[in-house]
């Protein structure tokens, strides 16, 4: 049984080795997201509570940052929580909170934050959020302020439709003021109101989803216009560094016309 583990594991780092191989002088994505999605199943097959694997599956998250980091990554977005998720049993949803918090939380210590200059931000409606996490994410907001390397963005209570209601509501604002006219508002103007509009690239080169479910779920739908979508059926816990690797391949082989 063990020399027949040692061959699975030998086999594996020569695949990672060859991908490797195959994408390192190609072009890279510069802001890749992430639907962390497939951890309550994860945690069923296994006949776990489901806040197991949403546990699971914030460990994982900490191993995905050192392999963009490796890629050289400069912008990451994930999509940890929807403002549907809130539907889900108290239970469930107050484990993911205290999870939340736990991991921002370590953020403070984490030595890849300050040597890889990385600036962490929430996106999302935070005011649905504990306070004590809302005051946390300000906190390591606040710490992580001027550090323009790499960008680490969390959506945590977040949906797609109600950033862009959001950005509607701000604009609106700015028309009754007078501080803009309507016949000023483009494009431009509407993405500078959007959640994202701080990174130097909002837009991702690539989005994406475990679980094998094929569907962006509102997540960053504004944003996501000329994304390239890739879905794997594996689930978030589960997630290789092959697959992140296997992704990146995709990717370069796909034409990027946007619209040209």
């Amino acid at each position: 049984m063990l020399k027949g583990f040692l061959s699975v594991i030998g086999a594996y780092k020569l695949y990672e080795k060859w991908l490797w191989h195959q994408i390192k002088n190609g072009r890279k994505p510069e802001h890749i997201a992430v639907i962390l999605d497939g951890n309550r199943r994860w945690a069923m097959k296994k006949a776990l509570n489901p806040w197991i694997g949403h546990r699971q599956g914030a460990e994982k998250v900490e191993k995905f940052l050192d392999w963009c980091f490796d890629l050289k990554v400069k912008s990451i977005t994930l999509y940890a929580f929807s403002t549907e998720n809130f539907r889900r049993p108290k239970r469930e949803v107050d484990e993911i909170m205290r999870i939340l918090e736990e991991k921002l939380r370590k953020l403070f210590s984490d030595e890849r934050i300050y040597k890889n200059k990385v600036r962490v931000r929430v996106i999302g409606r935070r005011v649905l959020l504990p306070d004590s996490l809302q005051k946390l994410i300000a906190e390591v907001e606040e710490k992580t302020k001027n550090f323009d390397q790499h960008f680490l963005n969390i959506a945590i209570a977040y949906g797609g439709r109600a950033e862009i209601v959001d950005a509607a509501k701000k604009i609106a604002e700015k028309v009754s003021s007078g501080e803009i006219t309507p016949d000023a508002i483009d494009e431009e103007v509407f993405e500078k109101h959007l959640y994202t509009a701080y990174l130097p690239k909002q837009d991702p080169d690539l989005i994406i989803r475990t679980s094998g479910e094929e569907r962006l779920s509102g997540f960053l739908l504004w944003q996501s216009a000329y994304s390239e979508l890739c879905f794997l059926d594996v689930y978030w816990p589960e997630f290789r560094r092959i697959d992140l690797l296997r992704a990146v391949r995709i990717y370069q082989k796909r034409q990027r016309r946007f619209g040209r």
